[in-house]
C-alpha cells in the first residue's frame, strides 16, 4: 500500500514538474493585447471610391495591403481581422507612435509605373486588373489587363526606345526613401517587404494586355498579382473607432491582473483543501494543470491574451471547480447512504457525469454565440471561455478523477474518510446494525413553501431598478452612445474645473468626468473624434499636464452594430438553451430556465441602474457568461428533480410533488453555495486588486453570480413546481424517444392472436 501511495505521489509530482517546465516558454511567447502592453487599435470601414460594392476579393486585396504596411512599421505581432463584409480591425500592440501608424495604414494604396530614374510614367488608372498567367515558355507570369490603351502604348513605345528600357512598378512609392538604384538594379523588386514590385524590360509599344515575366515562382506571381490589384483598387479606409493605450497603462494592468489572478487561485486551492481535505488538494492540483492547458491551447491557436481573456480563465477556474464540487457531493451522498468507499467513488462519478456534461454544453452554446457575434475583446473572451469549458471536461472531470482514483484504489483511505473528503465517520450509517442515513443538510427547510416570497423579493429589486432607470436611465458607455473616452494618468493635480475648461477650449461636448484613482481620470465626450482630432487631443493634454493618455473612439456605425449584435446574441442564446433543455429534460423545465435567466439579466441591469455603473461592450459578455453559469446551476437542480421523479408514473398529490422538489433542493443547495464561493473568490480579487478597465465587468459578474445562484435554487425550481401542479394526478409524459425505447410491440402469429 505504501509503495502504491509513494508511486502515485511521485506521478503527481512529475506531472506538476512538467507543467511548470513547459509554462516558462509559453508565458514568454504569449501575445498580449493592447490593454496589457499598450499600443494602437483602429477599426476601418472599407469602401470603394467609385461607389461600387465591396466583395471578398477586394477585401482580401485591401487586407494584404494593410498587412504589408504593418510590416513596414516593424510590429512583431500585429493582429489584423476582417469583420463582416466591409470592416477591418488592426491591433498593433507595443506601438508607441500611434500618429505614424495611423497615417501609414490609412493612406490609399497607390500603384505607379516609373522609369529607372524614378520618374513617373503612368499611374494605376491605365490598367483594369492583374491576374496569374504564363509566359511563352509556360513559366508563371503576371498578366496585366490594359484599360487606357492609348496612354499605355505611348509610354511603352517611349520606354522601348530608351537606353535602359525598363518600366519599374511601385506600390506606395515614397520619393524620400524609395530609389530604384537602391534595389540592386531591380533584383529586389517583388521581394517581401519591398515597395518595388517589378522591373520589366520593354522592347516595343503595347496596345493590348501585357505579360510581366521573370524568374518568378507560382507563389511570387500570386503575391505580385494581389499587390498590383490592391494598388489599382480605388478603396478608401474610413476610421470608425480607435484606441490608443500608453505602455505604462498596459504594464500596470498586466501586473495588477496577474497578482489578482494568482491570489485568487491560491485562495481557491486553500478553500478546497480545507473543505474537502485530500480530495480538495487533488482538485487544487487540477486547477494548476487546468490553467496551464488552457493557456497552452490558447497559445497554440495564436490567441492574443487580453484583460477579458484573463477574466475568462479565472471565471473558468471557478466553473471548473464546480465539476469537482458536484462530483464530491455525489460521492459523499453515496457514503452517507452506507456505500463502501471504492463503490461510492465509482457511483458518485457516474451519477455526476451527465449533470456536468449538460452544464458545460449550455456554457459552450453561450460561448459560441459570443464568438460569432462578438468583436475584438468580446471575441477573445469567448475564445478563452470555449477553451476553458472543453479543458474542464478533460482535466477537472477526467484527469482529477483518475488521479484521485489512484489513491482511493490503494485502500489507504477506507477508514480515513475525513482525511480523504472531509466527511465525519459518525455520519455514515452501518446497515448491518439497521442504521439509516441521518446526515441531511437543510432537512427541515421547506423551499417550495417560500417560493412566492422569493419571487416578491426579486420583483421588488426589479421595480426599484426600473424606477431608477426611468428617472436617470442607464449609464451607457461610448460603446452604446458613440463618442470618445480620454483617460489621463499623471501625478499632477487634475481638477474638474480645469478639465472642463480644457474640453471647452478644444470645442468638444463634455459628457462626464470620472476619477478612477488618485492619479487616473476619465473624460467622456459626445464627439467621435477623427484621427486628426485624436492626435491633437493627445498632444494637448501631454504638453499641458505631462500626462499619459489612453483614447478610445466609437462612431455611430460601431454603436448600431454593437446594439444589433447584443440583441441577436441574447435571443439566439435563449433559443438554443430552450431547445437543449427541452430535449434533455421537458419543456416545462426549459420555460422555467428562460424565465430564470431573464430574471438574472434584469437583476444585473437593475443594479447597474441603481449604482450608476457604466454599461459597455464587455457588459454583454458578462451577461452571456452569467447566462451560461446560471443555466449550469439550474440544470444541476433540475437534474436532481428528474432523478427523484424517475420511477414515478404520476404525482398523486401536491405534497408528493412538493417533496420531490424540496428533496432535490436540499441535496444541491450546499453544493450551490460552495460553487458560488469558489467562483466569487477570483472575481473579488479582480475587483479589489485588478485593473480598472474591467472593474465594471467584474462587478457585473459579481452581481450575476449571486443572482444566478439565488435564482437557480429559489426561483427556477419553484416556477417549475407551479407549472407542474397542473399535471398532478395525470401520468408523467415521457419523451418521444423514451416511449419508443420502452414500448413493447406485439408480435402477431397467425392462428394465435390474429
Amino acid at each position: 500500500m505504501k509503495k502504491q501511495i509513494f508511486r502515485n505521489s511521485f506521478l503527481v509530482f512529475i506531472i506538476l514538474l512538467v507543467v511548470g517546465f513547459l509554462s516558462i516558454p509559453i508565458i514568454k511567447d504569449m501575445k498580449f493585447g493592447l490593454d496589457l502592453q499598450g499600443g494602437f487599435e483602429v477599426l476601418y470601414e472599407v469602401s470603394t471610391v467609385d461607389g461600387s460594392s465591396m466583395d471578398a476579393d477586394k477585401m482580401s486585396s485591401t487586407y494584404k495591403v494593410i498587412s504589408k504596411r504593418v510590416d513596414s512599421l516593424g510590429v512583431s505581432e500585429p493582429n489584423i481581422i476582417v469583420e463582416g463584409d466591409n470592416k477591418i480591425r488592426v491591433q498593433l500592440a507595443g506601438v508607441t507612435d500611434s500618429e505614424t501608424a495611423r497615417n501609414t495604414l490609412s493612406t490609399i494604396a497607390s500603384l505607379s509605373f516609373r522609369d529607372t530614374s524614378d520618374n513617373l510614367l503612368m499611374d494605376s488608372s491605365v490598367i483594369n486588373y492583374a491576374k496569374v498567367g504564363q509566359d511563352q515558355y509556360g513559366k508563371p507570369a503576371v498578366s496585366l489587363s490594359v484599360k487606357d490603351k492609348d496612354t499605355f502604348f505611348k509610354v511603352t513605345k517611349a520606354v522601348s526606345e530608351m537606353e535602359d528600357n525598363r518600366i519599374v512598378i511601385w506600390l506606395d512609392f515614397d520619393k524620400d526613401k524609395d530609389k530604384f538604384a537602391n534595389t540592386n538594379n531591380g533584383q529586389l523588386c517583388g521581394a517581401n517587404l519591398s515597395s518595388c514590385l517589378s522591373a520589366a524590360s520593354v522592347r516595343e509599344g503595347f496596345t493590348d494586355d501585357v505579360i510581366i515575366q521573370g524568374n518568378f515562382t507560382e507563389e511570387e506571381v500570386k503575391n505580385l498579382v494581389d499587390l498590383i490589384n490592391s494598388g489599382s483598387l480605388p478603396t478608401k479606409l474610413d476610421e470608425i473607432s480607435s484606441k490608443t493605450v500608453e505602455a505604462s497603462f498596459g504594464k500596470d494592468s498586466l501586473s495588477k491582473t496577474v497578482v489578482a489572478g494568482v491570489i485568487g487561485i491560491l485562495l481557491i486551492m486553500v478553500f478546497m483543501t480545507i473543505l474537502y481535505r485530500f480530495a480538495g488538494f487533488i482538485s487544487s492540483l487540477g486547477i494548476v494543470i487546468y490553467a496551464f492547458v488552457t493557456l497552452f491551447t490558447f497559445w497554440l491557436l495564436g490567441g492574443v491574451l487580453t484583460l477579458p481573456g484573463i477574466a475568462a480563465i479565472l471565471i473558468g477556474i471557478g466553473m471548473a471547480i464546480d465539476s469537482c464540487v458536484l462530483n464530491f457531493a455525489r460521492i459523499k451522498d453515496e457514503l452517507y447512504e452506507g456505500t463502501k468507499l471504492q463503490m461510492a467513488f465509482v457511483k458518485g462519478n457516474k451519477s455526476s457525469f451527465m449533470t456536468i456534461l449538460d452544464g458545460n454544453i449550455t456554457t459552450l452554446i453561450v460561448a459560441f454565440i459570443l464568438f460569432i457575434f462578438g468583436e475584438s475583446s468580446v471575441k477573445g473572451f469567448a475564445t478563452m471561455l470555449i477553451i476553458s469549458t472543453v479543458v474542464t471536461m478533460i482535466i477537472m472531470v477526467a484527469l482529477t478523477r483518475w488521479l484521485l482514483g489512484l489513491f482511493v484504489k490503494t485502500g489507504a483511505f477506507d477508514n480515513k474518510l475525513t482525511a480523504l473528503i472531509g466527511i465525519n465517520k459518525k455520519d455514515i450509517p452501518d446497515f448491518n446494525k439497521g442504521e439509516k442515513r441521518t446526515k441531511r443538510s437543510f432537512e427541515k427547510v421547506d423551499f417550495v413553501k417560500h417560493t412566492n416570497k422569493f419571487i416578491i423579493f426579486s420583483v421588488i429589486i426589479l421595480i426599484v431598478g426600473l424606477v431608477s432607470m426611468i428617472k436617470g436611465g442607464l449609464n451607457l458607455g461610448i460603446d452604446f452612445k458613440g463618442g470618445t473616452n480620454i483617460t489621463l494618468k499623471t501625478t499632477n493635480e487634475l481638477t474638474k474645473e480645469n478639465l472642463t475648461k480644457d474640453i471647452n477650449e478644444l470645442k468638444y461636448d463634455l459628457e462626464n468626468i470620472e476619477y478612477l484613482k488618485n492619479d487616473t481620470v476619465t473624460i467622456s465626450i459626445k464627439n467621435a473624434l477623427n484621427k486628426d482630432e485624436v492626435i491633437n487631443t493627445e498632444k494637448y493634454f501631454e504638453e499641458k499636464y505631462e500626462v499619459e493618455t489612453e483614447i478610445g473612439v466609437v462612431s455611430n456605425i460601431v454603436k448600431k452594430e454593437l446594439i444589433k449584435n447584443a440583441i441577436i446574441s441574447l435571443i439566439i442564446a435563449s433559443l438554443f438553451i430552450v431547445i437543449y433543455v427541452s430535449f434533455r429534460f421537458k419543456f416545462n423545465f426549459a420555460v422555467s430556465s428562460i424565465i430564470t435567466l431573464l430574471h438574472d439579466v434584469l437583476i444585473m441591469i437593475a443594479f447597474f441602474a441603481l449604482l450608476k455603473l457604466e454599461v459597455n461592450s464587455i457588459f454583454i459578455a458578462a451577461i452571456l457568461s452569467i447566462i451560461g453559469y446560471s443555466i449550469n446551476d439550474t440544470i444541476v437542480v433540475f437534474d436532481r428533480i428528474r432523478e427523484n421523479m424517475k420511477d414515478k408514473k404520476t404525482f398523486k398529490t401536491l405534497d408528493e410533488l412538493k417533496n420531490v422538489v424540496n428533496s432535490a433542493l436540499r441535496d444541491v443547495v450546499g453544493r450551490s453555495i460552495i460553487t458560488t464561493i469558489t467562483t466569487l473568490i477570483p472575481v473579488m480579487c479582480l475587483i479589489f486588486l485588478g485593473s480598472h478597465e474591467i472593474f465594471n465587468f467584474n462587478i457585473a459578474l459579481l452581481i450575476g453570480l449571486i443572482a444566478g445562484s439565488y435564482s437557480s435554487v429559489f426561483i427556477a425550481a419553484g416556477l417549475w413546481y407551479k407549472m407542474e401542479k397542473r399535471n398532478v394526478g395525470k401520468p408523467i409524459k415521457k419523451k418521444w424517444y423514451e416511449e419508443e425505447l420502452n414500448e413493447v410491440s406485439e408480435h402477431k402469429i397467425k392462428g394465435i392472436n390474429c
